[in-house]
């Protein structure tokens, strides 16, 4: 018997109370404390809306695979999802999480993190875009921005070129306000908080979440 689905839960700190209003859609909301349960449902709600009359459906998997990775501005691997579908009754085999993430990616809402394999809830749901993702290697924050302007000087090039441009996934990696705040103290001596920024030697490294489960199955695609 599954388990009712917890409702999802702020991550955010220090957030405001509930029924305050939302910092606008965007990468700022997803770095600036807010009412993230409030936020969650609200995507949840244009996801939904964004499939009507489509003919597919959120089916109770697929359903709450959305909630999963709305509750937190963070990329998720496929087996950190998995744990969390099994919690909730919805059983072990992979196959359960990477076909509700696949359908998710194909109807546009969530996206597939190449850098991190990993998926993260799309804030966008319903609207033809192609953004650009803000990683914090910090806190592994994670932030979705428009890339139109990014998109139109890369289509201008490719078109000088003859090249003609199918796919395009920017992945942007650096600090998010937080982090870039507590790196600045640290580097003017110690801040007293007990964080710790990693710092930039050696980050660069492709970091996948889920370890080698999911890397050995490239992130499920095709499961």
């Amino acid at each position: 018997m599954k388990a009712n689905p917890a409702p999802p839960r702020s991550t955010e700190g220090d957030a405001p109370p509930p029924g305050a209003p939302l910092p606008a859609a965007g990468p700022a909301r997803a770095f600036a404390a807010h009412d993230h349960i409030a936020c969650a449902r609200q995507t949840l709600a244009r996801a939904e809306a964004a499939l009507a009359g489509t003919g597919a459906r959120l089916t109770p998997v697929r359903r709450r695979t959305l909630e999963i990775l709305l509750e937190a501005h963070r990329a998720m691997g496929a087996y950190e999802v998995l744990e969390r579908l099994a919690a909730d009754g919805f059983g072990h085999q992979p196959p359960v999480a990477y076909r509700a993430l696949e359908f998710l990616v194909e109807h546009g809402l969530a996206h597939r993190i190449r850098r991190l394999n990993a998926f993260a809830g799309c804030v966008f749901p319903g609207t033809d875009h192609a953004p650009v993702f803000l990683i914090c290697r910090g806190c592994d924050a994670l932030a979705e921005a428009p890339s139109a302007p990014v998109r139109a000087a890369l289509d201008a090039v490719a078109e000088s070129a003859g090249f003609q441009v199918e796919r395009v996934s920017i992945e942007a990696l650096g600090l998010c306000p937080a982090c870039a705040a507590r790196a600045q103290e640290a580097r003017s001596g110690d801040c007293g908080c007990g964080h710790e920024v990693a710092p930039d030697v050696g980050q660069d490294n492709d970091g996948e979440r889920g370890g080698g489960k999911d890397g050995g199955k490239d992130g499920g695609e095709g499961a």
